[in-house]
C-alpha cells in the first residue's frame, strides 16, 4: 500500500520483505505485521513531515515514533521549516499586536525546537509573544511542538487517574515551592501525582531544585519517573532534563531569564499525560484561556488559579493564595468553563503573614523547612499554603466534594506527618541510588 503527499513518499511493506531506504532511516513497527520507510525530498524538514504524517491521520504513537527517527537520523538543517526572513515578518506581526494560528505557531516553534531560526530570531520571537500575551491557538500549538519533537512518552498504569499540579512561574510575588508540598499531602492521600517541573527560572528554588536538594533523582529516565508514580503515588519529569526533552526544550529554558509562552507550553508537555490537573498562571487575564487550552488538549477537569497577595492588584502567586482571594477557572468533566473565587477566611484561615511564603535561604534551608512542614511543624502561614493548595487536588481528583473538605483532610494529613513518611517513599523509589538519596534527605532532616 502506498500513500503520498506533497513531496512525501510513504510505502508500507509487510513485515519481512525487504525495501529500499532513503535518508539512512531504518523501518519504524507499524501495528504488528507492517513497516513503515520514508522516500522524502532531502529538504523536507521535521515539521513538514509532521504535518505529512498527520495528513494521513497516522496513530498518535506511530506519528511520534516516526518523529523521533526522523530527528535522531535526518540532518535538522537539511530544510528550514522557516527562513529567517519569514520569521522575522511573523516577529514584527507579533510586535503589533497580531496573531498566529496554531498551526503557524506550531512551525514557528518546530523552527525553535530545531535551531533552524537565529539565536538571536528566537529569543525575539519568544519575547514578542510573551509581550503581546499568548492566545489559546498560539499555547495549543506550541505545546503540539513540544510535545511532538522533544517530549519521551511514559505510560503510567494506576487505578485512579493521574493529577499533574505546577505553576507557569513569572508570577510577581515569589513564594517557597508550595506546589511541592501540596503534591505530597495529596499523594498521601492517596492521588497519584504526576508531575511535570524545571529548576528556577525567575525564582530562587524551583520544583526540581527542591526535590534534589530532598534526595530524589531528577536526572533518571522517564521509566523510574512513572516506576515512582506506579508505586508510590509521586513522581517528578524534570522538564529541563534530556532524559525528559532531549532536543531542545533543555537549551532554550538554560539561555533565557525570563518568563515566556514555554513557561505554560511546556509545562503542559507532560511525558504522562494526565488528565486531571491544577496549575496556576502568573496572571488572572490567563485563566480562561489557559482553560481552554488544557480543554483542547484532552483534560477532563482542571482547576487553574491566580493568587492575590494582601490586597495588591500588582502582586499575585502562581498558586492558591492564603493572603488575599484566589481567582479560579474550572474546567469540568461536562467541558464547561466556570469562574469563581476562593476567599481564605471561608475557610477560617487568618493572620498569614505574606513574608512567611517568600523563600527564606539556599535550597538546602528552603529542604529543611519542607520537612518540617511535612511533619506538620514549622510556620503556620505555610502550613495553610500546602494545605489549601493540596485540598484543590483533592477536589479536582474527585477525592473531596469541596474545597472545603479538600482542605481538613489536607490539615488532618500534615498533623499526623504522614507527608514526611511519603517523601521518603518518593526518595526511594525516584532514585537509581536510593541510599545516596536517603542520605541527603537525612542530612537536611536534622
Amino acid at each position: 500500500m502506498e500513500k503520498r503527499y506533497g513531496n512525501l513518499h510513504l510505502a508500507f511493506f509487510v513485515a519481512g520483505e525487504s525495501c529500499s531506504m532513503k535518508e539512512n532511516l531504518t523501518a519504524i513497527p507499524f501495528m504488528l505485521s507492517t513497516e513503515l520507510t520514508l522516500h522524502a525530498n532531502p529538504n523536507f524538514t521535521v515539521c513538514q513531515t509532521s504535518r505529512a504524517l498527520q495528513a494521513l491521520k497516522l496513530s498518535a504513537p506511530l506519528h511520534f515514533c516516526f518523529l523521533k527517527e526522523l530527528v535522531a537520523k535526518k540532518p535538522i538543517r537539511g530544510g528550514v521549516t522557516m527562513e529567517d526572513k519569514q520569521f522575522g515578518q511573523i516577529i514584527m506581526r507579533l510586535i503589533r499586536g497580531g496573531h498566529m494560528s496554531r498551526t503557524e505557531t506550531y512551525e514557528a516553534f518546530c523552527s525553535i525546537l530545531n535551531d533552524e531560526v537565529t539565536e538571536m530570531q528566537q529569543g525575539a520571537f519568544l519575547a514578542a509573544l510573551c509581550a503581546k500575551g499568548e492566545t489559546e491557538q498560539e499555547i495549543a500549538g506550541a505545546w503540539q511542538a513540544i510535545y511532538d519533537l522533544d517530549t519521551e512518552k511514559a505510560r503510567v498504569r494506576t487505578v485512579r487517574p493521574l493529577v499533574d499540579n505546577c505553576g507557569t512561574g513569572m508570577d510577581t510575588f515569589k513564594t517557597f515551592n508550595i506546589s511541592t508540598g501540596a503534591s505530597l499531602i495529596a499523594s498521601a492521600g492517596g492521588i497519584p501525582m504526576a508531575r511535570h517541573g524545571a529548576r528556577a527560572l525567575t525564582s530562587t528554588c524551583g520544583t526540581v531544585d527542591i526535590a534534589e536538594a530532598l534526595g530524589v533523582d531528577v536526572e533518571c529516565d522517564v521509566a523510574v519517573v512513572a516506576k515512582s508514580i506506579e508505586k508510590a503515588r509521586i513522581g517528578l519529569f524534570n522538564g529541563m532534563s534530556p532524559k525528559t526533552h532531549p532536543n531542545a526544550l533543555g537549551r532554550i529554558l538554560s539561555k533565557i531569564f525570563f518568563g515566556s509562552t514555554l513557561n505554560i507550553a511546556a509545562s503542559l508537555a507532560n511525558p504522562a499525560l494526565p488528565k486531571f490537573a491544577v496549575r496556576g498562571v502568573y496572571s488572572r487575564d490567563m485563566l480562561v484561556p489557559v482553560s481552554k487550552v488544557m480543554k483542547e488538549l484532552g483534560y477532563l477537569r482542571a482547576l487553574i488559579v491566580n493568587g492575590e497577595i494582601d490586597g495588591s492588584e500588582d502582586l499575585s502567586i502562581d498558586e492558591a493564595s492564603v493572603i488575599g482571594p484566589t481567582y479560579c477557572a474550572e474546567l469540568g468533566e461536562d467541558g464547561q468553563i466556570t469562574e469563581f473565587e476562593i476567599h481564605p477566611s471561608a475557610l477560617g484561615i487568618s493572620n498569614a503573614d505574606p513574608q512567611e511564603l517568600a523563600p527564606h535561604g539556599t535550597k538546602e534551608q528552603e529542604a529543611k523547612a519542607m520537612v518540617d512542614l511535612l511533619r506538620g511543624k514549622g510556620s503556620q502561614t505555610r502550613l495553610y499554603a500546602v494545605a489549601l493548595n493540596a485540598s484543590l487536588v483533592f477536589y479536582v481528583s474527585g477525592e473531596s466534594p469541596s474545597i472545603g473538605d479538600g482542605f481538613e483532610k489536607a490539615r488532618e494529613i500534615l498533623d499526623s506527618g504522614l507527608g514526611y513518611e511519603q517523601l521518603r517513599r518518593w526518595v526511594m523509589t525516584q532514585n537509581r541510588d536510593p541510599e545516596s538519596g536517603l542520605r541527603r534527605l537525612e542530612q537536611v532532616s536534622g
